[in-house]
C-alpha cells in the first residue's frame, strides 16, 4: 500500500508542479480546524469552501479535479486519507505560491496556456463524440467489413522483398518449380522468412488492405502471378487453405468498430475546421526548428 510520502510524491507529479518536500517537513503551519470529511453535509458543491490559505479558498471543486488526475494505485487508499493528503498538498502549495514575489515565469505562463488549451481541444472531441457516431453507422461498418469474407479464414505463406522487380523474379522462380518455403527463407525480410513465410491462420480485418484483397482472391495452392505493394515492401503471397470461421459478434467488436469510426470521425472534423479557417503559417517559414531545444528563450 502507497504510503504518506507516496501519496505526496503522486499528488505533486499529478499537478505537473515541481515535488514538494512535504515529506521532511515535521511541522505546518497554524490552521483554523475545519470539520472532519466524514461529517461533510450533503449539501457540499464544487464551490464549497473546504479551506482559506491568508484568504486564498481552497474549494471541493479543486480537490476533486486533482483526485482524479491520481493514479490508478491510490484508489485503494481510504477517502480520508486521500482527504487530508490532498487538501494538505493543496494548502501547501498555495502557502509557496504566496511566499513567491516575483512575476511569473513565461515558462509557467505558457505552459499554462499550453495545458488549457489542450484541455479545452479534449472537451471540444468529448463533445463532438457524443453525436459524431451512431448505431447504424456502427452496424454498417460491421456488416462492411464482415460481409464478403464473413465465415472465412485463411492460411497462408508470403516473401517479403523491397523491389517490384526483386518480386517478379521469385515469381518467376516459382512458375520454374521452386519451393515457395525456402524462397520465402532465402529471400524474405520479414519476420516470417526464418519460418519459410508462414503467416497462419487469419481472418479479416488482420491483414493490411491490398494483402488481404490479393489473398482472398487465390484459390488454395495458388500463388499471386504480380507482386502485391503495401507500405511494407512488395509481397509474394501463396494461399495454402481456407477453413470456415463464424464471423464475431457485433458485441465483441464493437468497441473496435467504434473507436475506427470515431478516430476517422475526428480526423474529418479537423480537416473541415482547418478548411474552414483562416491559418497562417509564414511566421514559420524564418525559425530554426532547432531552438524548439533552447529554453533559454523563456527563462
Amino acid at each position: 500500500m502507497p504510503t504518506t510520502n507516496m501519496i505526496r510524491a503522486g499528488l505533486a507529479a499529478a499537478l505537473l508542479a515541481a515535488p514538494l518536500p512535504l515529506w521532511a517537513q515535521s511541522e505546518t503551519p497554524t490552521e483554523t480546524p475545519s470539520e472532519t470529511p466524514g461529517a461533510a453535509v450533503e449539501s457540499a458543491d464544487i464551490d464549497t469552501v473546504v479551506a482559506t490559505v491568508n484568504g486564498t479558498e481552497v474549494t471541493l471543486g479543486q480537490m476533486i479535479v486533482l483526485r482524479s488526475a491520481l493514479p490508478q494505485q491510490y484508489n485503494q487508499l481510504p477517502p480520508e486519507v486521500l482527504f487530508k493528503g490532498i487538501l494538505d498538498q493543496l494548502v501547501q502549495q498555495i502557502l509557496l505560491e504566496q511566499s513567491y514575489e516575483g512575476e511569473t515565469p513565461k515558462a509557467v505562463a505558457l505552459s499554462l496556456e499550453n495545458e488549457r488549451m489542450a484541455r479545452m481541444a479534449g472537451v471540444a472531441i468529448e463533445e463532438f463524440l457524443k453525436t459524431a457516431v451512431t448505431d447504424e453507422q456502427i452496424q454498417a461498418a460491421y456488416d462492411e467489413k464482415y460481409a464478403e469474407t464473413e465465415g472465412k479464414e485463411y492460411k497462408a505463406r508470403h516473401i517479403l522483398v523491397e523491389t517490384e522487380d526483386a518480386a517478379r523474379e521469385l515469381i518467376s522462380q516459382l512458375d520454374d518449380g521452386a519451393d515457395f518455403a525456402k524462397l520465402a527463407q532465402d529471400n524474405s525480410t520479414g519476420p516470417s522468412g526464418p519460418n519459410g513465410g508462414d503467416l497462419g491462420w487469419f481472418g479479416p480485418g488482420m491483414m493490411v488492405k491490398p494483402f488481404e484483397e490479393a489473398t482472398v482472391a487465390l484459390e488454395p495452392g495458388a500463388y499471386t502471378k504480380d507482386p502485391v505493394e503495401t507500405q511494407f515492401g512488395w509481397h509474394v503471397i501463396l494461399l495454402e487453405d481456407v477453413r470456415d470461421q463464424a464471423a464475431p459478434a457485433l458485441d465483441d467488436v464493437r468497441a473496435e468498430i467504434e473507436a475506427e469510426l470515431q478516430n476517422a470521425a475526428v480526423e474529418a472534423h479537423i480537416d473541415a475546421l482547418t478548411e474552414k479557417a483562416e491559418i497562417d503559417r509564414s511566421g514559420a517559414e524564418s525559425i530554426d526548428p532547432a531552438l524548439l531545444s533552447n529554453m533559454d528563450l523563456v527563462e
